[in-house]
Protein backbone atom coordinates (compact mmCIF):
# COMPACT_ATOMS: atom_id res chain seq x y z
CA UNK A 1 0.00 0.00 0.00
CA UNK A 2 1.50 3.63 -1.50
CA UNK A 3 0.67 5.55 1.93
CA UNK A 4 -0.45 9.03 0.68
CA UNK A 5 1.54 12.97 1.24
CA UNK A 6 -0.38 15.22 3.50
CA UNK A 7 1.83 17.89 2.71
CA UNK A 8 3.55 19.99 0.03
CA UNK A 9 6.12 22.63 -0.07
CA UNK A 10 5.91 24.56 -2.95
CA UNK A 11 9.14 26.36 -3.52
CA UNK A 12 7.75 29.26 -5.99
CA UNK A 13 10.97 30.61 -6.50
CA UNK A 14 14.88 30.35 -5.89
CA UNK A 15 14.99 34.29 -5.77
CA UNK A 16 15.84 35.95 -2.77
CA UNK A 17 17.03 39.42 -1.23
CA UNK A 18 19.16 37.26 1.44
CA UNK A 19 22.75 35.85 1.26
CA UNK A 20 22.86 33.93 3.97
CA UNK A 21 25.66 31.44 4.23
CA UNK A 22 23.21 28.20 5.02
CA UNK A 23 21.11 29.38 2.31
CA UNK A 24 18.98 26.00 1.12
CA UNK A 25 19.03 27.42 -2.42
CA UNK A 26 21.04 25.03 -5.00
CA UNK A 27 24.64 26.04 -5.75
CA UNK A 28 23.81 26.14 -9.14
CA UNK A 29 21.01 28.18 -11.14
CA UNK A 30 18.61 25.86 -12.66
CA UNK A 31 17.78 26.72 -16.45
CA UNK A 32 14.08 25.83 -16.15
CA UNK A 33 11.92 28.32 -15.75
CA UNK A 34 9.61 29.17 -12.71
CA UNK A 35 6.50 27.67 -13.35
CA UNK A 36 3.03 30.29 -14.66
CA UNK A 37 0.34 30.75 -11.83
CA UNK A 38 -1.59 28.79 -14.04
CA UNK A 39 0.83 25.63 -13.42
CA UNK A 40 1.06 26.43 -9.79
CA UNK A 41 -2.83 26.62 -9.34
CA UNK A 42 -2.95 23.20 -11.37
CA UNK A 43 -0.17 21.96 -8.96
CA UNK A 44 -2.35 22.77 -5.88
CA UNK A 45 -5.68 20.85 -7.67
CA UNK A 46 -3.92 17.75 -7.92
CA UNK A 47 -2.16 18.14 -4.28
CA UNK A 48 -5.79 18.23 -3.15
CA UNK A 49 -6.70 15.34 -5.21
CA UNK A 50 -3.99 13.07 -4.14
CA UNK A 51 -4.66 13.63 -0.03
CA UNK A 52 -2.65 16.34 0.83
CA UNK A 53 -3.87 18.72 3.49
CA UNK A 54 -1.85 21.17 3.88
CA UNK A 55 0.56 23.68 1.31
CA UNK A 56 4.05 25.11 2.54
CA UNK A 57 4.41 28.39 0.14
CA UNK A 58 8.55 29.10 0.33
CA UNK A 59 11.62 29.94 -1.82
CA UNK A 60 13.97 31.73 -1.85
CA UNK A 61 11.52 34.42 -1.23
CA UNK A 62 8.17 33.90 -2.22
CA UNK A 63 6.75 37.34 -1.73
CA UNK A 64 8.73 38.36 -4.97
CA UNK A 65 6.08 36.61 -6.94
CA UNK A 66 3.01 38.96 -7.31
CA UNK A 67 0.15 35.89 -8.08
CA UNK A 68 1.92 34.90 -4.81
CA UNK A 69 -2.45 36.29 -3.22
CA UNK A 70 -4.08 34.04 -6.65
CA UNK A 71 -1.75 31.04 -5.16
CA UNK A 72 -3.14 31.23 -1.90
CA UNK A 73 -6.62 31.55 -3.23
CA UNK A 74 -6.44 28.48 -5.52
CA UNK A 75 -5.03 26.45 -2.13
CA UNK A 76 -8.25 27.81 0.01
CA UNK A 77 -10.18 27.13 -3.02
CA UNK A 78 -9.05 23.55 -2.88
CA UNK A 79 -9.41 22.72 0.56
CA UNK A 80 -5.76 22.81 1.68
CA UNK A 81 -4.02 24.83 4.80
CA UNK A 82 -1.65 27.43 3.75
CA UNK A 83 1.28 28.51 5.57
CA UNK A 84 3.82 31.33 4.40
CA UNK A 85 7.03 30.58 4.69
CA UNK A 86 9.18 33.85 4.27
CA UNK A 87 12.02 36.24 5.37
CA UNK A 88 9.38 38.91 5.63
CA UNK A 89 11.02 40.74 3.25
CA UNK A 90 8.28 42.82 1.35
CA UNK A 91 5.91 41.86 3.67
CA UNK A 92 3.91 45.41 4.43
CA UNK A 93 0.42 45.63 6.06
CA UNK A 94 -1.90 46.22 2.77
CA UNK A 95 0.02 42.95 1.67
CA UNK A 96 -0.38 40.68 4.44
CA UNK A 97 -3.64 42.15 4.92
CA UNK A 98 -4.09 41.06 1.18
CA UNK A 99 -3.01 37.42 2.18
CA UNK A 100 -5.11 37.26 4.91
CA UNK A 101 -7.82 37.69 2.98
CA UNK A 102 -7.56 35.39 0.06
CA UNK A 103 -7.35 32.56 3.03
CA UNK A 104 -3.72 32.47 4.06
CA UNK A 105 -3.86 29.99 7.13
CA UNK A 106 -0.72 30.81 9.18
CA UNK A 107 3.33 33.03 8.37
CA UNK A 108 6.36 31.72 9.27
CA UNK A 109 8.95 34.64 9.07
CA UNK A 110 12.75 33.49 9.46
CA UNK A 111 14.91 35.61 12.09
CA UNK A 112 19.22 35.28 11.94
CA UNK A 113 19.56 37.10 15.16
CA UNK A 114 17.45 38.99 17.42
CA UNK A 115 19.42 42.35 16.52
CA UNK A 116 20.35 44.21 13.40
CA UNK A 117 23.73 44.16 13.60
CA UNK A 118 24.47 40.41 13.98
CA UNK A 119 21.25 39.77 12.00
CA UNK A 120 21.79 42.04 9.10
CA UNK A 121 25.76 40.40 9.21
CA UNK A 122 24.07 36.81 8.74
CA UNK A 123 21.87 37.81 6.37
CA UNK A 124 24.17 39.67 3.97
CA UNK A 125 21.72 42.74 3.94
CA UNK A 126 19.83 45.25 6.04
CA UNK A 127 16.75 42.99 6.57
CA UNK A 128 16.43 42.79 10.50
CA UNK A 129 14.13 45.92 10.73
CA UNK A 130 12.18 44.69 7.81
CA UNK A 131 11.54 41.59 9.43
CA UNK A 132 10.56 43.17 12.70
CA UNK A 133 7.73 45.27 10.91
CA UNK A 134 7.03 42.32 8.80
CA UNK A 135 6.01 40.34 12.33
CA UNK A 136 4.15 43.44 13.26
CA UNK A 137 2.31 43.81 9.91
CA UNK A 138 1.12 39.88 10.23
CA UNK A 139 -0.12 40.03 13.33
CA UNK A 140 -2.21 43.27 12.86
CA UNK A 141 -3.77 41.10 9.81
CA UNK A 142 -4.29 38.42 12.27
CA UNK A 143 -2.39 35.92 11.02
CA UNK A 144 -1.16 33.40 13.52
CA UNK A 145 2.89 34.19 13.57
CA UNK A 146 5.85 31.25 13.55
CA UNK A 147 8.99 33.06 14.10
CA UNK A 148 12.10 30.20 12.31
CA UNK A 149 15.58 30.80 13.30
CA UNK A 150 18.71 28.31 11.80
CA UNK A 151 20.87 28.09 14.76
CA UNK A 152 24.65 27.43 14.11
CA UNK A 153 27.73 28.32 15.95
CA UNK A 154 27.52 31.93 15.05
CA UNK A 155 23.83 32.86 16.47
CA UNK A 156 23.37 29.58 19.16
CA UNK A 157 24.80 30.97 22.20
CA UNK A 158 22.27 34.03 21.54
CA UNK A 159 19.18 31.80 22.08
CA UNK A 160 18.28 32.93 25.18
CA UNK A 161 17.97 36.82 23.37
CA UNK A 162 16.31 35.02 20.58
CA UNK A 163 13.44 33.18 22.22
CA UNK A 164 12.98 36.85 24.01
CA UNK A 165 12.11 37.92 21.02
CA UNK A 166 9.86 35.88 19.64
CA UNK A 167 7.94 36.38 23.12
CA UNK A 168 8.25 39.90 22.19
CA UNK A 169 7.02 39.45 18.84
CA UNK A 170 3.79 37.65 20.39
CA UNK A 171 4.98 34.65 18.29
CA UNK A 172 2.62 31.55 18.74
CA UNK A 173 5.40 29.34 17.65
CA UNK A 174 9.42 29.38 17.26
CA UNK A 175 11.15 26.43 15.93
CA UNK A 176 14.71 26.57 16.60
CA UNK A 177 15.92 24.45 13.84
CA UNK A 178 19.44 23.83 13.58
CA UNK A 179 21.41 24.18 10.61
CA UNK A 180 21.01 20.85 7.78
CA UNK A 181 24.22 20.45 6.13
CA UNK A 182 23.43 20.43 2.14
CA UNK A 183 24.23 23.02 -0.73
CA UNK A 184 25.71 26.44 0.74
CA UNK A 185 25.67 25.08 4.53
CA UNK A 186 27.41 22.07 3.92
CA UNK A 187 30.15 24.44 1.81
CA UNK A 188 29.84 26.68 5.30
CA UNK A 189 30.05 23.99 7.67
CA UNK A 190 32.93 24.01 9.34
CA UNK A 191 31.87 27.71 10.60
CA UNK A 192 28.48 26.36 10.61
CA UNK A 193 28.67 23.27 12.91
CA UNK A 194 28.23 24.34 16.75
CA UNK A 195 30.38 22.66 19.21
CA UNK A 196 28.78 20.03 21.36
CA UNK A 197 29.02 22.32 24.42
CA UNK A 198 27.22 24.96 22.34
CA UNK A 199 24.64 22.50 21.63
CA UNK A 200 23.97 21.10 24.93
CA UNK A 201 23.94 24.26 26.06
CA UNK A 202 21.30 25.57 24.03
CA UNK A 203 19.30 21.78 24.34
CA UNK A 204 18.87 23.35 28.15
CA UNK A 205 17.74 26.76 27.37
CA UNK A 206 15.29 25.53 25.00
CA UNK A 207 13.76 23.00 27.31
CA UNK A 208 13.24 25.58 30.10
CA UNK A 209 11.94 27.75 28.08
CA UNK A 210 9.51 25.35 26.38
CA UNK A 211 8.04 24.11 30.16
CA UNK A 212 7.92 28.38 30.45
CA UNK A 213 6.36 28.84 27.96
CA UNK A 214 3.58 26.34 27.60
CA UNK A 215 0.04 27.01 26.66
CA UNK A 216 1.75 30.77 24.88
CA UNK A 217 3.94 29.73 22.83
CA UNK A 218 5.18 25.87 21.11
CA UNK A 219 8.99 25.84 21.13
CA UNK A 220 10.52 22.99 18.86
CA UNK A 221 13.91 22.39 19.17
CA UNK A 222 16.13 19.28 17.67
CA UNK A 223 19.71 19.03 18.41
CA UNK A 224 22.00 18.73 15.06
CA UNK A 225 21.84 15.68 13.23
CA UNK A 226 25.81 15.07 13.77
CA UNK A 227 25.18 14.58 17.54
CA UNK A 228 22.54 12.23 17.48
CA UNK A 229 23.77 8.49 17.97
CA UNK A 230 20.60 7.14 15.78
CA UNK A 231 19.23 9.03 12.45
CA UNK A 232 16.27 10.88 12.19
CA UNK A 233 13.04 10.11 10.19
CA UNK A 234 13.64 12.14 7.20
CA UNK A 235 10.83 13.44 5.89
CA UNK A 236 9.30 10.63 7.72
CA UNK A 237 10.43 8.16 5.05
CA UNK A 238 11.06 8.71 1.50
CA UNK A 239 8.10 9.09 -0.56
CA UNK A 240 5.81 8.94 2.56
CA UNK A 241 3.87 11.60 3.04
CA UNK A 242 5.97 15.05 2.04
CA UNK A 243 6.24 16.29 -1.50
CA UNK A 244 8.20 19.45 -2.65
CA UNK A 245 7.78 20.65 -6.20
CA UNK A 246 10.59 23.12 -7.35
CA UNK A 247 10.07 26.44 -8.99
CA UNK A 248 11.01 24.29 -12.38
CA UNK A 249 8.46 22.14 -11.82
CA UNK A 250 10.38 19.07 -10.78
CA UNK A 251 8.68 16.96 -7.73
CA UNK A 252 11.03 16.21 -5.05
CA UNK A 253 10.32 12.91 -2.15
CA UNK A 254 12.53 16.34 -0.29
CA UNK A 255 13.39 19.63 -0.79
CA UNK A 256 17.33 18.25 -1.16
CA UNK A 257 16.76 15.24 -3.07
CA UNK A 258 18.59 17.38 -6.33
CA UNK A 259 22.36 16.41 -4.39
CA UNK A 260 21.39 12.81 -5.06
CA UNK A 261 23.62 12.41 -8.63
CA UNK A 262 22.33 10.24 -11.22
CA UNK A 263 18.54 10.75 -10.06
CA UNK A 264 16.09 11.93 -12.51
CA UNK A 265 13.19 13.77 -11.35
CA UNK A 266 9.64 13.94 -13.28
CA UNK A 267 8.35 17.31 -14.08
CA UNK A 268 4.53 18.06 -13.17
CA UNK A 269 4.44 19.95 -16.83
CA UNK A 270 4.75 16.54 -18.59
CA UNK A 271 3.19 14.33 -15.65
CA UNK A 272 0.59 14.61 -13.17
CA UNK A 273 1.36 14.55 -9.47
CA UNK A 274 -0.77 11.52 -8.92
CA UNK A 275 1.20 9.68 -11.59
CA UNK A 276 4.46 10.96 -10.12
CA UNK A 277 3.66 9.83 -6.50
CA UNK A 278 2.73 7.24 -7.48
CA UNK A 279 4.20 5.27 -10.37
CA UNK A 280 7.72 7.27 -10.83
CA UNK A 281 10.72 5.62 -10.08
CA UNK A 282 12.53 8.59 -7.65
CA UNK A 283 9.81 7.81 -5.27
CA UNK A 284 10.10 4.32 -5.01
CA UNK A 285 13.78 4.10 -5.11
CA UNK A 286 14.36 4.33 -1.05
CA UNK A 287 10.42 3.97 -0.45
CA UNK A 288 9.44 1.63 2.45
CA UNK A 289 12.52 -1.19 3.45
CA UNK A 290 13.52 -3.38 0.70
CA UNK A 291 16.54 -0.74 -0.49
CA UNK A 292 17.89 -1.32 2.35
CA UNK A 293 21.55 -2.43 3.46
CA UNK A 294 23.26 -4.20 6.38
CA UNK A 295 22.73 -3.09 9.76
CA UNK A 296 19.43 -1.11 8.75
CA UNK A 297 18.00 -4.23 6.98
CA UNK A 298 17.70 -6.09 10.13
CA UNK A 299 17.67 -3.45 12.30
CA UNK A 300 14.40 -3.06 14.80
CA UNK A 301 14.41 0.72 14.07
CA UNK A 302 14.33 0.42 10.53
CA UNK A 303 10.56 1.19 9.81
CA UNK A 304 10.87 4.37 12.43
CA UNK A 305 14.29 5.98 11.16
CA UNK A 306 13.66 4.39 7.74
CA UNK A 307 17.45 4.30 7.38
CA UNK A 308 18.09 7.90 7.84
CA UNK A 309 19.01 10.31 5.43
CA UNK A 310 19.18 9.52 2.16
CA UNK A 311 20.84 12.97 1.07
CA UNK A 312 22.97 13.05 4.01
CA UNK A 313 24.12 9.89 3.07
CA UNK A 314 25.00 10.69 -0.39
CA UNK A 315 26.82 13.68 0.36
CA UNK A 316 29.11 12.06 2.81
CA UNK A 317 29.22 8.95 2.05
CA UNK A 318 29.20 9.15 -2.09
CA UNK A 319 26.03 6.54 -1.87
CA UNK A 320 22.35 7.37 -1.13
CA UNK A 321 21.74 3.73 -0.23
CA UNK A 322 24.53 3.79 2.33
CA UNK A 323 23.05 3.80 5.97
CA UNK A 324 23.27 7.32 7.62
CA UNK A 325 26.63 8.04 9.23
CA UNK A 326 25.03 9.56 11.57
CA UNK A 327 23.90 6.46 13.19
CA UNK A 328 26.31 4.74 15.75
CA UNK A 329 25.90 1.29 13.84
CA UNK A 330 26.62 3.15 10.59
CA UNK A 331 30.25 1.41 9.08
CA UNK A 332 31.01 4.80 8.08
CA UNK A 333 30.00 6.70 11.29
CA UNK A 334 33.71 7.60 11.58
CA UNK A 335 33.15 10.36 9.15
CA UNK A 336 30.81 12.14 11.62
CA UNK A 337 32.90 11.82 14.17
CA UNK A 338 35.63 13.92 11.98
CA UNK A 339 32.76 16.56 11.71
CA UNK A 340 32.65 16.63 15.16
CA UNK A 341 36.38 16.67 15.99
CA UNK A 342 36.38 19.72 13.58
CA UNK A 343 33.52 21.54 15.27
CA UNK A 344 34.34 21.17 18.66
CA UNK A 345 37.89 22.85 17.07
CA UNK A 346 38.22 26.60 18.55
CA UNK A 347 39.14 28.24 15.14
CA UNK A 348 36.90 26.98 12.85
CA UNK A 349 37.43 27.71 8.99
CA UNK A 350 36.64 31.18 7.07
CA UNK A 351 33.20 31.56 5.14
CA UNK A 352 33.03 30.29 1.73
CA UNK A 353 32.79 33.63 -0.77
CA UNK A 354 29.87 35.24 1.09
CA UNK A 355 28.84 36.63 -2.18
CA UNK A 356 27.55 33.37 -3.71
CA UNK A 357 25.74 31.62 -0.89
CA UNK A 358 21.55 33.50 -2.61
CA UNK A 359 20.55 33.74 -6.19
CA UNK A 360 19.11 36.41 -6.88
Amino acid sequence: MILRPYSLLAELTHQCPLHCPYCSNPTQKTADPELSTEEWIRVLQEAAALGVLQAGFSGGEPLLRPDLGALVAAARAAGLYSNLITSGVGLTEERARDLRQAGLDAIQISFQAENAACGDALAGTRAHEQKLKAAQAARKAGLPLGLNIVLHRENIDRLEALIALAESLEAERLELAHTQYYGWALLNRAQLLPSRAQAEKAAAIATAARRRLEGRMEIFYVLPDYYEDRPKPCMQGWGRRFVTVNPGGQVLPCPNALSIPNMAYENVRKRSLEWIWTESESFHRFRGTAWMPEPCRECPQREIDFGGCRCQATLLTGDPAATDPVCGLSPQHHLVEGIMDIANNPAPAAWHPRQNPALT
